[in-house]
């Protein structure tokens, strides 16, 4: 059986743990060449690797300046960044900011601008359950994946006449190191609430970047699918996550 990205050159940002390493090994598998970044460049994947802070858009430029070709963008690099509304800190409203919606837009724009000259590409971003459910303590988090939800829907109308399709895949609740970090328990804790009852994988969300990334979506962009095992359709938040979470901050 032929793989669906034969051929094809990938990055993938955010690619040292949870969903984006594994989407950096899932598109590797379909048979693309898989650049891989984070703030440390992550090892063991096999592709070309750099250390790269998305938030500085010089880095940025100088790591795309490395790239010959691309086909593919993924952007997955992502902080949450807990936030009380009553006493905000602004460093941390910065910091989520400037890395998961400034850091997505110049990972996009540099990535089109070696897309264009090809005849297109596919920029697929990660954004969240959190973009369209309001979660107490998520209020940055939560704007920059609404944010990226409006940005695809942009980029789509703008890149789409060079043949850059732009879409984005939403987890729900997953277990990454992130999630286990704020709360050991956090599987038992969330699964009861999801309609599929379990939480996702980081392989879950594999095969929605794959569609969207190969020529099996070819006439698909500007969507947002979720993939959240049905929770933004009839789940909650259990009501002990926040205390959980910052306790473990």
């Amino acid at each position: 059986m032929a793989r669906r990205l034969a051929g094809k050159i990938a990055l993938v940002t955010g690619a040292g743990r949870g969903i984006g390493r594994a989407l950096a090994v899932g598109l590797a598998a379909e048979g693309a060449l898989v650049h891989v970044t984070d703030l440390d460049a992550p090892d063991g994947l096999g592709g070309p690797a750099v250390a790269c802070d998305i938030s500085d858009r010089g880095a940025v430029r100088s790591m795309f300046a490395g790239i010959d070709r691309l086909d593919v963008l993924v952007n997955c690099a992502g902080v949450t960044g807990w936030i009380d509304v009553a006493d905000p800190d602004e460093s941390t409203w910065d910091t989520v900011i400037d890395t998961n919606l400034k850091g997505t837009f110049f990972c996009s724009t540099e990535a089109a601008a070696l897309m264009r000259p090809r005849g297109g590409g596919s920029i697929v971003s990660i954004s969240s359950v959190v973009a369209v459910r309001g979660l107490d303590g998520l209020s940055a988090y939560g704007a920059t994946k609404a944010g990226i939800n409006a940005l695809t829907v942009q980029l789509a109308a703008e890149l789409g006449p060079h043949g850059i399709r732009v879409n984005a895949v939403a987890p729900g609740a997953t277990n990454t190191e992130r999630n286990l970090a704020d709360d050991p328990d956090y599987a038992k804790v969330w699964a009861p609430l999801i309609p599929l009852g379990r939480i996702a994988e980081p392989e879950d969300i594999v095969g929605p970047v794959v569609f969207f990334a190969s020529d099996e979506s070819a006439h698909v962009t500007g969507q947002v699918l979720y993939v959240d095992g049905g929770w933004t359709a009839a789940g909650t938040a259990p009501p002990t996550y926040l205390e959980r979470a910052t306790d473990n901050n």
